[in-house]
């Protein structure tokens, strides 16, 4: 009787296919399909109102690479990289402290930072600008503290200080990167946490045994350890910063505006697609790039 010999689970083929299939046509009818029609679109031009002629013209990406558009790509990618780096700055330590806090602590910490994505974008939005404000609570508070320093002032008789003016917080570029900010931090501190909760804190306790003090342990043993999950944490967070439109749109003025806002006005207001997929490309090339770049500098790690 032959013996029966079980299929090693990576030569099913026709189970991986099967299973496989629908996620496939999903994603090409309503991912790739539609953007390849956006695509053929930023070879067009418009011909009335509503007709759209491909005929490979260039033209669009010509206009694209105009200094006034590539000015805005380029304060849009300094928005970005600010994002990015001042939610590392904040969420590097925040992630220690979630790894090293106790278990029963961490998963408690953890759901603090995840709270966020239980509420719509939108309606943060708005309560971020209830409170930056002219008469929201960061001026109601300072108000109040001025106020009270004046009172005691003139109960001294010491001075007479002038009435407090609101700080202008809302609609200029520390608003939009401050929203950034607020709307990104989550995406820093997840993947930072993962790669760091999986350190060998022997190493730590070495590191610390042998005299190398605490600061020094931070920048030798843990950042380097930490590495993938810090360039995962920036990928994520550069590249939906990068394409960000509703924070700059809400709490950004007329000179903060991105470049996802103007490619929202192409495709609403202008009605200029094909100019509009020009740009979105354009700026897929640059979020291509910075996907490149992060797999050239993510250590490479060989199979076991």
């Amino acid at each position: 009787m032959a013996e029966n010999v079980e299929e090693p689970w990576t030569q099913a083929r026709g189970m991986f296919a099967s299973l496989l299939a629908g996620p496939v046509l999903f994603l090409f009818a309503f991912l790739l399909a539609p953007l390849a029609i956006i695509w053929g679109y930023s070879f067009g031009h418009t011909q009335g109102l509503k007709d759209i002629v491909v005929d490979g013209t260039f033209a669009n990406y010509a206009h694209a690479l105009n200094p006034l558009y590539l000015s805005i790509l380029f304060k849009s990618l300094v928005f970005a990289v600010l994002t990015t780096g001042i939610c590392l700055v904040v969420g590097f330590p925040v992630a220690m402290a979630i790894t090293f806090a106790k278990p029963q602590s961490r998963a408690w910490l953890l759901l603090l930072i995840m709270l966020p994505f239980w509420t719509n974008l939108l309606i943060r939005t708005y309560a971020l600008m209830a409170v930056l404000r002219t008469q929201g609570y960061i001026n109601v508070f300072l108000g109040f503290l001025w106020n009270s320093l004046s009172h005691l002032v003139a109960t001294a008789h010491l001075a007479h200080l002038a009435p407090f003016q609101p700080l202008d917080l809302l609609y200029n570029n520390f608003a939009v990167i401050l929203g950034l900010v607020y709307v990104q931090l989550p995406f820093m501190v997840l993947p930072l946490y993962s790669a760091m909760d999986r350190l060998d804190r022997s190493l730590l306790e070495a590191s610390l045994d042998l005299g190398a003090g605490h600061l020094r342990t931070l920048f030798q043993i843990v950042v380097p350890l930490a590495m993938p999950g810090i360039a995962s944490g920036v990928l994520v967070t550069l590249i939906p910063s990068l394409g960000a439109f509703l924070t700059p749109d809400l709490l950004g003025g007329v000179d903060s505006q991105m470049i996802a806002n103007v490619i929202e006005r192409q495709f609403k207001a202008a009605n200029d697609w094909p100019f509009g997929a020009a740009l979105s490309f354009l700026l897929m090339y640059v979020t291509f790039a910075a996907i490149a770049l992060q797999s050239m500098f993510t250590p490479k790690r060989g199979r076991r």
